[in-house]
């Protein structure tokens, strides 16, 4: 499963910018935006069609 992980803005709390990336990729992005105190949003990334 691949999600979409967005860092938001400290201020409005828009989206700065996105990446999709693989399950197993998702635990060490938490850990690296927590421990620089940024602000994510973590959402299933959409299939592409088919």
């Amino acid at each position: 499963m691949r999600f979409e992980i967005m860092r938001l803005d400290d201020v409005d709390g828009s989206a700065v910018d996105s990446t999709v990336v693989d399950a197993a990729s998702v635990n060490r992005i938490v850990q690296q935006a927590a421990s620089l105190g940024q602000r994510i949003y973590i959402r299933p990334a959409e299939s592409p069609a088919s």
